[in-house]
C-alpha cells in the first residue's frame, strides 16, 4: 500500500512537473522596442493557447450576455473625445482565468438583483500608443514601454448595474474622471457612494481582482506578467475565438 502511495504522490508531481514546464512563458517570444514580449499575429497567438489555455482570450459577451458592455473608446463618449477602437465595438475579451472570474462576480451581483457594466477590458497595444502620443501622461494612461493590463486582457474597467432600472450605482464620478475624488481612499462624498464603491472594490476583491487606488472602476487580475501584450484587432480576436 504504502509503495503504491509514493507511485500516485510522484506520478501526481511529475503531471504538475510536466504541465508547468509546458506552459507558455512570454519571455519566449520577440520583444518590441520596449524589450517587452508582444503577439502581433493570430498564428503566434494560437501557439501560445495550445501551450498554455489560460492564454486564451474570451469573448465576454459569448461567456456571459448579461454582462452588459459599454465600451467608451468605440465612441465619442471618453476623455479623448475620439473612436479609439472601431466605432460601435460591441464585444471585448479578457484572458480565461479572469474571465471565468469576472463571471463568478456577474453571478454573485445577480443575487442582488445587480450586474456588471464594462467600459474597457482588452485594449490593442497600438491604442495604448496612441494614447501615449496624445496625452503623454502616467498619471492618466499607460506608458507603452511598460505596457498596460488591458493589453495583456488582464484588466477591466467596470461598474456595478442596477438590473431592474437599467441604471449603474451612484460612484460619484463617471468612468475615466481623472481627480482626486475618483480615487478609492476619497472620502469627502455622500455616504451612499461611498458604500457603493466599497461593495464594489470587495466584490471584485472576493473574485481575485486587484483595485487600482486612482481609480474606482480598473481591477486587474494579480502576476500580469505571466501574459503577453497583444496587438491583435477586436475582429482578429473574434476570429480566433470561434
Amino acid at each position: 500500500m504504502k509503495n503504491k502511495q509514493t507511485l500516485r504522490i510522484t506520478t501526481i508531481f511529475a503531471a504538475i512537473v510536466f504541465a508547468h514546464s509546458c506552459a507558455f512563458k512570454p519571455n519566449t517570444l520577440p520583444k518590441n522596442e520596449y524589450g517587452l514580449s508582444e503577439i502581433r499575429s493570430l498564428k503566434t497567438y494560437r501557439s501560445t493557447t495550445v501551450l498554455d489555455s489560460n492564454q486564451i482570450m474570451v469573448d465576454i459577451s459569448r461567456l456571459n450576455p448579461r454582462i452588459i458592455l459599454d465600451l467608451r473608446y468605440a465612441s465619442l463618449n471618453n476623455f479623448m473625445k475620439q473612436e479609439m477602437y472601431p466605432a460601435n465595438t460591441d464585444f471585448s475579451f479578457l484572458r480565461l482565468p479572469v474571465a471565468k472570474s469576472l463571471n463568478q462576480v456577474q453571478e454573485y451581483l445577480e443575487q442582488k438583483g445587480l450586474g456588471l457594466k464594462v467600459f474597457d477590458a482588452y485594449r490593442p497595444y497600438a491604442v495604448t500608443k496612441k494614447f501615449w502620443e496624445l496625452v503623454h501622461d502616467e498619471r492618466y494612461v499607460a506608458n507603452p514601454s511598460k505596457g498596460s493590463g488591458h493589453n495583456r486582457g488582464t484588466t477591466v474597467d467596470l461598474s456595478i448595474l442596477d438590473m431592474k432600472t437599467n441604471q449603474v450605482l451612484d460612484m460619484g464620478t463617471d468612468f475615466d474622471n481623472f481627480t482626486d475624488s475618483a480615487h478609492q481612499s476619497f472620502t469627502a462624498l455622500p455616504e451612499k457612494v461611498l458604500a457603493n464603491r466599497t461593495f464594489l472594490k470587495e466584490t471584485m476583491i472576493r473574485f481575485g481582482f486587484k483595485p487600482l487606488e486612482t481609480e474606482w472602476w480598473h481591477f486587474s487580475w494579480p502576476n500580469p506578467e505571466r501574459f503577453a501584450i497583444l496587438d491583435l484587432s477586436f475582429e482578429d480576436l473574434k476570429k480566433a475565438t470561434k
